[in-house]
């Protein structure tokens, strides 16, 4: 029963954290835009092929990352600090600029345009599983449990939240005409603003455990 728990847990907080930074009902919008002159049975493979390779990068940052930063000399505690500094700032600026975000992102697609293969470089990355879902996905990984019996339950949550992510990227994608006309641009950064609000909190939260774990040594020695 611990293991699932364990696992659940983990999902509950990887899910909206990649579902915020990813955003892909919002990212269904510029999808839309950038591959309006393919077919919709086109646009339909496309779009689940460039959920594959983000459920490829989401994961592989999210297993490897945090121990290729400890490789070289980071600790733990430090790398959950930065982490979770890194999570908030990306937060951040989603709720306070998120046309700024739009117009990013927009851009980031816009090589989509015309071109040919386009499912991992632009639609993948960096416009779909950038460099702020990398880091995310690394600050996840940090935020590990230390203890060997919880890792696996806390990997399989957060891997299977990364994989569902994947998921919502490929129906959203595969379905931009419908995500169009349901939420329009109004809808789109409604739903930016309440998902960085809670990535925004599990940021903080990621920072929290970092500076716990660094001062409690400290404390102790002291006593």
């Amino acid at each position: 029963m611990g293991i699932v728990q364990g696992a659940v847990g983990s999902f509950l907080i990887a899910f909206p954290a990649l579902f915020s930074i990813v955003n892909p009902p919002g990212g269904a919008l510029i999808y839309h835009q950038v591959t309006a002159d393919r077919g919709h049975a086109e646009r339909v493979r496309l779009a689940w092929r460039v959920a594959l390779y983000a459920a490829a990068v989401m994961l592989v940052a999210l297993w490897a990352g945090a121990s290729l930063i400890g490789f070289f000399g980071v600790t733990l505690p430090a790398l959950r600090i930065a982490g979770g500094l890194v999570v908030a700032a990306r937060a951040w600026e989603l709720l306070s600029a998120p046309q700024q975000q739009e117009d990013r992102k927009q851009a980031q697609a816009a090589p989509a345009a015309g071109a040919d293969d386009v499912a991992f470089f632009p639609l993948t990355m960096p416009f779909t599983a950038g460099p702020g879902t990398i880091a995310v996905a690394i600050a996840l990984g940090a935020n590990r449990p230390t203890g060997a019996l919880d890792l696996l339950p806390y990997f399989a949550g957060s891997s299977l939240a990364a994989a569902a992510v994947a998921v919502t990227v490929g129906l959203c994608y595969a379905a931009a005409d419908r995500v169009v006309a349901l939420l329009g641009p109004a809808g789109a950064r409604v739903l930016t603003r309440l998902t960085a609000f809670l990535l925004l909190c599990i940021g903080v939260q990621i920072v929290l455990t970092g500076v716990q774990e660094a001062v409690t040594p400290l404390l102790i020695q002291r006593r």
